[in-house]
């Protein structure tokens, strides 16, 4: 019962603040990585799809490279080298170096790699699509915009949707890589508290119920998003 009460003392009383503002950091990486990841992906889908020559190599260069590094490394390079890319630019414009925001770096660097990842999930989903509906479009004198809008994106919703809440709950636990670029994110702030605590097991054990908090409660949106785009489905 005593170290029940000095780990809420701990845990909630002395580093609560500090954690849920290390979740909520978390959370606003991940959804801003997903938006990233989720535009590069339609865009890069698009492109495999139309089959345009050098656009087209240049996207299975970009996902297999993704794919292929580890993330953390891929993570590291794009901090790093994106960086001393943005001041190498502002040097030739005769201007000084620019400070890296790190949350915009941490969104961007794990939208790109998300990217690879999504352009896959969505190049898939869209395959699946029944190709007598386009035929109809078409038939019809439908632009491509409108078979897009109206027919593409609407339809491949749902076959994309299992691969898409995969990727969430990925990226929920890859924005813990951000930490090793020193950006205050959850797990950060985690190892700050058991570092000045000493307390480690308690705290690494109360991160690990808080990414599992999310990821329960993450599962429970995508079914319930899930049970409302099913009906969009065609009945068999």
């Amino acid at each position: 019962m005593e170290w029940l009460t000095k780990a809420f003392d701990a845990v909630v009383l002395d580093w609560g603040s500090a954690l849920l503002q290390g979740a909520l950091v978390t959370l606003q990486i991940s959804l801003g990585a997903f938006s990233v990841g989720l535009f590069i992906g339609l865009l890069v889908a698009m492109i495999k799809m139309t089959r345009h020559g050098l656009l087209l190599r240049l996207a299975n260069a970009y996902t297999t490279v993704c794919r292929a590094v580890p993330e953390l490394l891929l993570i590291l390079l794009l901090y790093y080298a994106g960086g001393d890319l943005i001041n190498w630019v502002l040097a030739q414009l005769d201007q000084g170096p620019a400070p890296i925001n790190g949350f915009m770096a941490a969104v961007v660097v794990l939208g790109i790699v998300q990217g690879a990842y999504a352009a896959e999930i969505i190049r898939g989903a869209v395959q699946s699509i029944p190709t007598g509906h386009l035929e109809a479009a078409r038939a019809f004198g439908c632009p491509r915009r409108m078979i897009v809008q109206r027919i593409v994106l609407p339809e491949m919703l749902p076959y994309a949707l299992g691969g898409l809440s995969n990727l969430w709950l990925i990226l929920i636990k890859d924005s813990a890589l951000i930490s090793v670029v020193g950006y205050n994110e959850l797990l950060f702030t985690t190892k700050q508290a058991a570092g000045s605590t000493r307390e480690y097991l308690l705290f690494y054990l109360a991160v690990a119920a808080v990414y599992l908090l999310i990821t329960l409660l993450s599962n429970l949106l995508f079914s319930r998003f899930d049970r409302r785009i099913s009906r969009w489905m065609p009945a068999h």
